[in-house]
């Protein structure tokens, strides 16, 4: 059975601070698309709110993506947009559904 899982990760910005929450998102994607364990890194902003971001993710294992939040690269974005947050990020971890 695979372990593959994906994320979805929602970030939402303080009016006002979207361009900066945006350049600090973009600042991760390289380092973390250079992970072993990163299958896809692909940060996204919302139509029909600017101010939620959206990271869709998948990593071979729950492993990888807890090893990914040990980063430096992971803790210098969640460091630079801590302040700039109307609301804590919420994570969603995904695996398909059986038989599907």
């Amino acid at each position: 059975m695979s372990e593959e899982i994906t994320v979805v990760a929602f970030v939402k910005a303080k009016p006002g601070a979207e361009q900066q929450v945006a350049d600090a998102m973009k600042g991760c994607v390289a380092p973390t698309r250079q992970e072993a364990g990163n299958l896809s890194y692909v940060p996204q902003k919302d139509q029909d709110d600017p101010q939620t971001f959206v990271f869709v993710e998948r990593w071979v294992s729950r492993q990888s993506l807890n090893e990914h939040m040990e980063t430096p690269h992971f803790k210098a974005m969640i460091a630079s947009v801590q302040d700039l947050l109307d609301a804590p990020v919420t994570v969603h971890v995904l695996k398909p559904l059986a038989g599907v």
